[in-house]
């Protein structure tokens, strides 16, 4: 059946379009790995005794994240800037949106089914509860493997939702223009 006129895009803007969606999943995909590389640059800047660099790092993710020594990962001696549970949520993100591409097309924003994200975070609350229950003690592997889960899921639902903000400004501006 053919397309209504109200629903035709043209051939340069569906071009537009889907250049327009790479640009987002590249800004996103930078703006994740610059977090990634500041949790790791704390640690770095730190013991090269850049305390003017690490300080106001660490003094940004306390304000995120609980940065218990004994949860964290040390880098040269010294504690990323958050524990291993957030590290594994942000290098899961980082690595879910390096990953989109290959998986799903970039233009398409039909997010999956939400359950997907809700059954994403049972394990990090599990491992979570059973330890604030005091029925085990979780470990690096746990917390790290239950955030990246949770941050590669993440990733999944991230990309689709700001390439379609980003479709529906560049379709407004687009018939804006075409008026």
């Amino acid at each position: 059946m053919p397309e209504t006129i109200e629903n035709y895009t043209s051939k340069d803007l569906h071009e537009g379009l889907k250049k327009q969606s790479f640009k987002i999943w590249s800004v996103v995909l930078f703006l994740v790995s610059a977090w990634v590389f500041l949790v790791l640059l704390a640690p770095i800047a730190k013991a090269d005794n850049l305390v003017d660099i690490s300080s106001p790092i660490y003094g940004f993710f306390s304000h995120i994240c609980h940065q218990m020594p004994s949860r964290s990962f040390h880098l040269l001696g010294h504690q990323f800037a958050v524990c291993s549970r957030c590290f594994g949520v942000y290098f899961g993100l980082a690595v879910g949106l390096a990953l989109y591409p290959l998986f799903r097309s970039m233009e398409e924003v039909e997010p999956l089914p939400r359950v997907w994200l809700i059954l994403a975070t049972f394990p990090i609350a599990i491992d979570w509860s059973l330890t604030f229950f005091g029925i085990w003690e979780n470990t690096f592997f746990t917390r790290v493997a239950t955030g990246l889960i949770l941050g590669v899921a993440c990733a999944i639902f991230i990309v689709p939702a700001f390439v379609e903000l980003s479709q529906m400004w560049l379709l407004k501006r687009g018939k804006r223009a075409d008026t």
